[in-house]
């Protein structure tokens, strides 16, 4: 592994621990317009200190970040399909090394449809994303993708990574599931945890906690952060799970102390999301 290649991973999975908190704001890729992401300078500039890293598309890392941050980003580089379609495992890559490296990612992110239609066509397109960044020092992140249609149980989700590693990707991003050890453990590389849909916020914190007492290096959480009703004690909270080791009441009791400074009152139950939101995979 070349010291460019280190030097990046490290920056996304913290030396001091292993871990990582980052912050998904890349669903516009398919979905357009996602609650919470209408206005992504907005919604995601104030999230920024408290993440590792950044999960985001060129589009909005161009147009909306600002070019002083120091936060490493993950560059979300394949795509071609949308919300509309009924397959969305048809997809290429659309933002190519040169760009990535412009940009100075830390990393880039390729969706892996195992089991679906296209499912050779997405791992050929991280092979080559694997093959071009072990060439520039940049480091793959796999992700499984799970449609509607798939069972997100650790006997998929153990394949889907699996192939993922073994095809080459650096980190694996896959789903919470009972037996999840049985996932991480089968896994060469690290896993990082994906949020998925909107949860109510201790829930969200519950299974945080939960993918790190099974062997997740981390997540990679999106609504369940920005969408909710305190998105900064949101993800201070699952800092203290991810970094801090905080157990699920320590964890709310930050959310809930954040929420409150802000004027918020009430438990968090979850913000109303759209049906498109709901296809999100």
């Amino acid at each position: 592994m070349s010291w460019g290649l280190e030097n990046r991973l490290s920056r996304i999975l913290k030396p001091a621990d292993g871990k990582t908190v980052m912050l998904a704001v890349d669903h516009g890729y398919f979905l357009g317009p996602t609650t919470g992401l209408e206005q992504c300078c907005k919604t995601v500039v104030p999230l920024v200190p408290y993440a590792d890293t950044l999960m985001l598309t060129r589009g909005v890392l161009r147009n909306d970040i600002p070019s002083s941050i120091d936060t490493p980003i993950v560059l979300r580089v394949s795509g071609g399909s949308s919300v509309l379609e009924d397959d969305l495992s048809n997809e290429t890559i659309l933002t190519d090394i040169d760009e990535c490296i412009r940009l100075n990612a830390a990393g880039m992110a390729c969706q892996v449809f195992i089991g679906a239609p296209h499912q050779a066509q997405t791992i050929a397109n991280l092979g080559r994303l694997v093959n071009e960044g072990e060439r520039y020092g940049i480091p793959v992140i796999g992700v499984t993708a799970v449609g509607k249609d798939m069972v997100r149980d650790a006997r998929y989700l153990a394949l889907a990574s699996r192939i993922i590693a073994e095809t080459g990707g650096h980190i694996v991003k896959t789903y919470y599931c009972d037996d999840f050890e049985r996932v991480t453990s089968t896994c060469p590389v690290p896993i990082v945890m994906a949020g998925g849909k909107k949860l109510p916020e201790r829930d969200a914190l519950e299974m945080t906690w939960k993918a790190m007492q099974g062997g997740a290096a981390g997540v990679d959480m999106g609504r369940n952060i920005f969408q909710s009703d305190s998105p900064v004690g949101m993800i201070k909270a699952v800092n203290a799970v991810v970094h801090g080791g905080a157990s699920v009441d320590d964890a709310y009791a930050v959310y809930m102390d954040e929420k409150a400074a802000t004027g918020i009152t009430g438990p968090g139950v979850g913000s109303a999301v759209t049906a498109d939101d709901s296809r999100k995979i």
